[in-house]
């Protein structure tokens, strides 16, 4: 599995519910929201916002939708006064979790992220109690079609890329600097390749092996975790064999 990404690949494997489709839009709008907030409604001027806009788009969001997140963001229009946290704690097995919220309500957020730590066997922790066992990237996935690794490679690590790793299922993982993300994209569809998935995230400095008696309880916390509705993304350092997650995933 790709090194950044275990819990993203388990999700892939188990394939995505109604519910967490219907949660796509809601996060995608707070994110334009924040970031328009946070830079500008000109998505040329704001990269943050350029990369919330594409993935609105590749999700299908009407364009009425995306236009009023960004004017809520710019204080062109009303809107909730979004805020963006970190949470951070330990899961079954001792792995770190880490989870980026955007919430208009910071004591709900919080007592329901304990509640779910709670409930599967984990616990919240102190601010940087795990935060400094992870490196933010940028990191972008593709499928290389008919393109060769040394034409991948070398168009991004011009870009600005600093790694470019061949993956076991034939795709390509791609990572740099956070702030090279927008050119490492435009360098890859430049290539004619629609990446999979660009993003900045938190990658793991080391992964703790999970035993399977813990697995599927931490299996069933970033589930949890990532039906929350004012959670955006988990990350963790849990690394599980493939022989185990294809046991997971079979169950659904």
């Amino acid at each position: 599995m790709s090194g950044h990404s275990k819990w993203a690949t388990i999700k892939r494997k188990k394939g995505a519910t109604d519910a967490a489709r219907a949660r796509v839009f809601t996060r995608l709008i707070r994110e334009i929201t924040i970031a328009a907030r946070m830079g500008s409604g000109d998505p040329d001027a704001n990269p943050r916002l350029r990369l919330a806009i594409d993935k609105a788009k590749s999700a299908n969001m009407p364009n009425d939708n995306i236009t009023r997140a960004i004017k809520k963001g710019t204080g062109e229009l009303e809107g909730q006064a979004y805020e963006e946290l970190t949470y951070e704690g330990y899961g079954p097995g001792g792995c770190a979790v880490l989870i980026d919220a955007i919430t208009d309500n910071r004591n709900r957020t919080v007592s329901e992220v304990r509640h779910i730590f709670s409930k599967f066997g984990g616990n919240l922790a102190e601010s940087n109690a795990v935060a400094f066992m992870f490196d933010r990237k940028a990191v972008v996935e593709l499928d290389p079609g008919e393109k060769d690794e040394d034409t991948i490679m070398e168009a991004a690590l011009e870009a600005g890329a600093e790694d470019v790793v061949p993956e076991d299922d034939g795709t390509f993982t791609v990572t740099g600097d956070p702030n090279d993300l927008v050119s490492i994209n435009d360098a890859i569809v430049a290539l004619g390749i629609e990446p999979t998935s660009s993003e900045v995230t938190m990658v793991p400095q080391n992964y703790v092996e999970v035993e399977e008696k813990h697995a599927r309880t931490l299996m069933k916390l970033m589930d949890a975790l990532d039906d929350c509705d004012d959670v955006q993304k988990v990350y963790s350092n849990f690394d599980i064999s493939p022989e185990i997650v294809e046991q997971i995933a079979n169950e659904g």
